[in-house]
């Protein structure tokens, strides 16, 4: 079978597919090209830059496409639902990636906490600013995860090593995946932590989690680290939230617009912002590639796969 591959990806992912005894393209194509060429090939992979639109989609489904496969996890640039209408099988590689978000996370709040970028471009301006970077520890401070699934749950295990005390919340997700993890309410885990880390997905429907009245219920001096999607944080509302002193400072990897169009947080001094690199590790993209690979083998091959994402959102329904 034809699989396209429209993304960068290892020439080891290129070589696995090859081995199974399929016919492997990579082309970087654009949408007009995508859109003419796609129904072509019986499998496409992509990663976060092309966008498999339900035009796409449906040009796919008029000639042999049966499965898409994300290299990653998130999948919002993937029409679930044309996908599922034409019976083509979504799969991701949810796994691929945890320690690599989980780690920036975690390094963001260590970066935050000591004004690491804004002490370093001090230096590089030749200046000695010693006593302008006085940081905090992050040592018996309160973490706040929300979103405890794989990511989260990493970013929980790292803190507990710094000796911090870790609250969760999750709306899918009861039961503690930790045991020194406490399970708490939102509003429980607003109004006690220190620090503050999202991992979950944006719902366009439901909008940003952390809402502009939820900004009055966060304690004073709390550090908030975004390296989940873009809009989970009403970014005018933290923007603003910082200026006034409640928040101390805002770590972010994910932006409502990308590339962010609201420069004023930006550029804020006591924002500290990466260009969505979570996922951009070495380790992690070798093995996000081989994950998807793998699942849109099983696919090709008429097995099930284990990361079958529009099924799992069709159950939902």
């Amino acid at each position: 079978m034809k699989i396209l591959i429209t993304d960068k990806t290892e020439n080891a992912i290129i070589q696995q597919l090859k081995d199974a005894g399929h016919e492997v393209t990579f082309n970087e194509m654009d949408p007009a090209a995508l859109l003419k060429e796609i129904s072509q090939y019986d499998g496409l992979m992509v990663r976060s830059r092309t966008k498999a639109t339900a035009e796409v989609i449906t040009a796919g489904a008029k000639g042999n496409l049966k499965v898409i496969g994300r290299a990653g996890i998130g999948v919002d640039n993937i029409d679930l639902v044309t996908a599922s209408k034409n019976n083509i099988k979504v799969v991701n590689a949810p796994t691929g990636t945890t320690e690599s978000v989980a780690e920036l996370a975690f390094g963001l709040m260590v970066a935050a906490s000591r004004s690491i970028p804004q002490a370093d471009h001090s230096m590089k301006k030749g200046l000695w600013e010693k006593k302008a970077f006085k940081g905090i520890e992050l040592c018996g401070k309160t973490l706040g995860i929300i979103g405890i699934g794989r990511i989260g749950t990493e970013l929980g295990k790292r803190a507990l090593a710094f000796n911090m005390k870790v609250l969760a919340y999750d709306k899918y997700i009861q039961k503690s995946p930790h045991d020194k993890f406490s399970m708490v309410s939102l509003d429980k885990l607003l109004r006690e932590s220190d620090y503050i880390s999202l991992h979950i997905p944006f719902v366009k429907e439901e909008g940003a989690t952390i809402k502009e009245p939820d900004f009055e219920k966060l304690k004073n001096g709390v550090i908030i680290v975004n390296c989940a999607r873009g809009g989970v944080v009403d970014e005018q509302a933290l923007l603003k939230h910082i200026n006034v002193g409640k928040v101390q400072s805002a770590a972010l990897d994910v932006y409502a617009a990308e590339p962010p169009t609201f420069i004023e947080l930006i550029n804020h001094p006591k924002v500290i912002s990466t260009p969505h690199i979570g996922a951009s590790t070495k380790e992690g993209q070798l093995r996000a590639g081989r994950i998807c690979a793998e699942q849109m083998l099983l696919v090709l091959s008429g097995k099930i796969p284990k990361f079958w994402v529009n099924k799992k959102m069709m159950e939902k329904t």
